[in-house]
């Protein structure tokens, strides 16, 4: 049986007047483009195509919200990096990304990053926007099944190193499900259910 069964797509979000009522937990999705982020969304969800894996060409500033239960929130970010968007398309996404980063329902932020890739600057920054003081982060090391285990070792090293105590990391693969049921019960504990963890 799923764990999150009642999942589905609720609305997409063009602007911060879009936003549905800022009650309840969101927890945002986040990664460079091609990193995994769409495949990591249906794996914990256990959906094969709740998340598009590849994006509508033209709709880069849209925010996708799916509801887990009510009150419960995902909120999929585009994909990112930053330095290839326009500068007439950063200034229309700046507004709606601070707006985001303002609502008090958005607890936490898992952030995708390519295994192969490791942690970048980008990826850092947003680790900072998410204000981990306030907010849980938490970083899916994707496609780890690319790695053999020194690699996935020497990742967890490195990872750990760069990030301190600012987020969480952890192994992932939506391709094996490697560290799947780990990433569920980090989103589990981010909506604040912390009883079901172990379920």
């Amino acid at each position: 049986m799923s764990r999150f069964p009642r999942v589905e797509f609720m609305l997409s979000v063009a602007a911060p007047a879009q936003f549905p009522p800022d009650s309840g937990v969101e927890v945002a999705f986040a990664g460079r483009s091609n990193a995994g982020k769409s495949s990591a969304i249906n794996a914990l969800c256990e959906r094969k195509a709740l998340a598009r894996t590849s994006k509508t060409p033209g709709r880069t500033q849209l925010l996708n919200y799916f509801q887990v239960e009510p009150g419960e929130r995902l909120v999929d970010l585009p994909g990112y990096g930053f330095a290839d968007v326009r500068a007439d398309e950063r200034r229309k996404w700046a507004p709606l990304i601070d707006a985001l980063r303002e609502r008090e329902s958005l607890r936490a932020l898992f952030l995708i990053v390519d295994s192969r890739r490791g942690i970048r600057d980008e990826d850092v920054a947003l680790v900072e926007w998410a204000q981990p003081e306030r907010r849980a982060v938490h970083v899916l090391l994707a496609k780890c099944d690319k790695l053999n285990r020194a690699e996935q070792s020497k990742l967890m090293r490195e990872s750990r190193a760069i990030l301190g105590d600012a987020a969480s990391a952890q192994l992932f693969s939506a391709h094996d499900g490697q560290g799947v049921r780990e990433a569920q019960n980090a989103l589990l504990a981010a909506f604040g259910r912390h009883g079901a963890a172990g379920a």
